[in-house]
């Protein structure tokens, strides 16, 4: 008995959801389209919010941004739930071998102890910075629209709680848990803090989600983080024996890099949409920059001395161009 086998090639009836296909056609789509495209709620709501009758429940309205379409804001970095988790823990990973590393050498008894409580000073209050980050984020997811903008924010409040638990790690690794406490006493009384303080109080009432995703993520980040972790940690701690510190937030600039890729892509196609659109968001930027600029002038003293507001300086005019080149005028 011969038996004959041949192979059949079984075309599917459709390769995507309808939900995917409707943006992108009947194709195989990747995971991140599929997690993201089509989801937003969109009809069928059962009641408007009580506490905000005018708007239903997801509304394009909460933003004076006007989007044809809100799945245009896409990550370039295509994070969804499972490549995020895995990229952070990979990162996770690689902090732990560096808190590691300096444990077993006692690389952080090893500064000097002037050098030790210059860190302290000017990197535990951040862990209060960094919690609004993530209040605010969350907002951001809140009140935003489309799940392309609002599943990225929400993952970006979930690294905003990360740097601030490693900076509250690092306080444990250079000192005593009174070092935290003294964070937090300068936060709330010390005068140099009080108007970065206000700043982030501030936001935490901003109602319109993409005039606060611009104030923190683009115009608050944006100078703080490049001048704490560069110029702060890298150039002025490293060089001076603070090695230890510079290992023990490696996580933040790098992070911090990565999602500007996210926040610039956001920006840049939002405003390039219409004039109204690039006006609105450039004057946000221009507001908040300025702002959160005259609110870090004190830590950049505090951190550097005299070289500090020249330092800020330089960010803000680095991040004026990354704002330029995004579409805003500036």
């Amino acid at each position: 008995m011969n038996i004959d086998l041949q192979a059949r090639a079984i075309e599917p009836q459709r390769h995507t959801f309808a939900r995917v296909a409707a943006y992108i056609g009947d194709k195989t789509a990747s995971r991140y389209q599929e997690a993201t495209l089509g989801v937003q709620s969109t009809a069928n709501f059962h009641y408007r919010p009580t506490w905000e009758p005018e708007f239903e429940l997801f509304d394009t309205g909460r933003t004076a941004v006007k989007l044809a379409d809100w799945y245009v804001l896409r990550d370039p970095r295509q994070y969804y739930y499972a490549n995020w988790t895995m990229t952070r823990a990979r990162q996770q990973d690689a902090m732990e071998s560096n808190y590691q590393f300096v444990e077993s050498r006692g690389l952080a008894t090893k500064m000097p102890d002037g050098l030790r409580a210059k860190a302290c000073e000017v990197l535990l209050p951040l862990r209060h910075v960094a919690w609004g980050g993530n209040m605010n984020n969350t907002q951001v997811c809140s009140r935003g629209y489309g799940t392309a903008f609002t599943a990225p924010a929400m993952l970006h409040a979930m690294d905003q709680l990360g740097v601030a638990q490693y900076l509250t790690r690092l306080g444990l690794a250079l000192e005593e848990p009174g070092a935290l406490d003294a964070g937090k006493k300068d936060w709330l009384e010390h005068p140099r803090w009080q108007g970065l303080r206000r700043l982030v109080e501030d936001t935490l009432v901003v109602q319109d989600p993409f005039e606060l995703f611009v104030a923190q993520n683009l115009a608050m980040d944006g100078l703080l983080y490049p001048f704490i972790y560069t110029h702060f940690v890298d150039d002025y701690l490293a060089p001076h024996g603070g090695t230890a510190v510079s290992m023990l937030t490696a996580f933040m600039p790098e992070w911090h890099q990565e999602s500007a890729r996210w926040v610039d892509a956001v920006v840049k196609v939002a405003a390039a949409e219409s004039d109204a659109n690039r006006t609105l968001i450039s004057g946000w930027y221009q507001s908040y920059v300025e702002q959160a600029q005259a609110a870090l002038a004190p830590v950049a003293e505090l951190a550097l001395g005299e070289a500090g507001l020249g330092a800020l300086q330089t960010v803000r005019e680095s991040l004026d161009a990354r704002a330029r080149k995004a579409g805003l005028d500036v």
